[in-house]
């Protein structure tokens, strides 16, 4: 109530000028090179690496979606042909 809501763009920094601006090196690239492959590696360590279990049912479960849609469009792919002959061959020639 003492102090007004402030906007996030009006705490922002002001844009960068001269060299800053575009981009001609002023932060070391091998710093930056380094920086890089430290956050690579903590999000590595995040990452959760499935059981054999969870890893076969997994497998599994991708192979019978694959299977279901390869009938679905076999299915549908007859189907269409079928009512195409069917529309478009002669009755009584």
């Amino acid at each position: 109530m003492g102090q007004p809501s402030v906007n996030s763009s009006q705490n922002a920094p002001s844009p960068a000028t001269g060299a800053d601006a575009q981009g001609s090196g002023s932060k070391n690239p091998i710093l930056a090179i380094g920086l890089f492959i430290r956050q690579v590696i903590a999000e590595l360590r995040k990452v959760v690496v499935p059981t054999r279990r969870e890893l076969v049912l997994y497998t599994i479960t991708v192979l019978l979606f694959v299977v279901f849609m390869i009938l679905l469009i076999f299915g549908l792919d007859a189907a269409f042909s079928w009512l195409a002959r069917i529309a478009f061959t002669a009755q009584g020639a």
